[in-house]
């Protein structure tokens, strides 16, 4: 009696998330390799939920949204930017449903972020799965914004001269396939720990300051005076944190949200 109870309680309260779901949200969708992916330690806010933020789960369900968002890696993911982000959102925009469409790759070079690319580390082809994703999302709201942090794979001599001309053309893809000619597309700098090490990187953060006026509606972020969790590559829980307001700070200030 006290299992079938048990069972009970269990299928009223997953009755009860599903009713729970929302039916319009504000869609962002998430892209890039594991500094947006999150690579930083949770800690207790970090995996609190909070009012009208949702994540679409890697089985594509919307729940509240938490840390870790993403799935590319499970034995290191970890705090990015994302969760702090829809935070910050849904503080400015009381009226706002924040709906997450968390699909960065970690180690994944703008490559293949193309169609049909197929990434071996993860076993998975991250511009389809990103599209795929998307579209179905889009079944509960619609696109306000795409998130982008990536280059760190690209910060090579022969990779990064082509990085802005590869970047400008998955922007344009996406606004297409997406159906979204004029969403805000956001970029965000390299740290500045990975340029110290790597001169190539700071190729690709002057890419990706110049992509503004390259590509209308397209916003940058900067990286500057955030700090890594010890392995020169990964923005710590805290620096994760602050690079997810900054980005939602674009939304806010230029009332990007609202015009939706």
């Amino acid at each position: 009696m006290k299992i079938k109870l048990l069972a009970l309680l269990a299928l009223v309260l997953s009755t009860s998330l599903k009713q729970d779901a929302p039916t319009r949200l504000r869609l962002f969708l998430l892209i890039g390799q594991s500094n947006m992916a999150g690579r930083g330690l949770p800690e207790a806010q970090d995996q609190q939920p909070v009012d009208r933020v949702w994540m679409f789960t890697k089985e594509d369900t919307w729940v509240p949204a938490r840390e870790p968002m993403h799935f590319d890696k499970p034995a290191v993911v970890g705090v990015g930017p994302g969760f702090a982000f829809g935070r910050r959102l849904a503080e400015a925009f009381p009226n706002e449903n924040i709906g997450l469409i968390p699909c960065a790759v970690g180690g994944s070079g703008i490559d293949v972020w193309q169609p049909g690319a197929y990434y071996e580390p993860t076993k998975s082809y991250p511009y389809d799965d990103a599209l795929r994703r998307a579209k179905k999302a889009l079944g509960n709201g619609e696109l306000a914004g795409i998130l982008w942090h990536q280059g760190e794979s690209d910060s090579q001599p022969e990779k990064a001269p082509a990085y802005g001309a590869k970047l400008a053309e998955l922007i344009q893809r996406l606004r297409r396939e997406l159906n979204a000619p004029n969403v805000p597309f956001v970029v965000g700098t390299l740290g500045d720990f990975i340029v110290r090490r790597n001169p190539d990187a700071g190729v690709i953060n002057a890419t990706l300051q110049q992509m503004p006026g390259r590509v209308p509606d397209t916003y940058c972020v900067v990286s500057e005076g955030l700090t890594h969790k010890g392995d020169s590559t990964h923005f710590d829980t805290p620096s994760a944190r602050t690079l997810g307001v900054r980005y939602a700070d674009v939304f806010i200030q230029k009332k990007l949200v609202t015009k939706q």
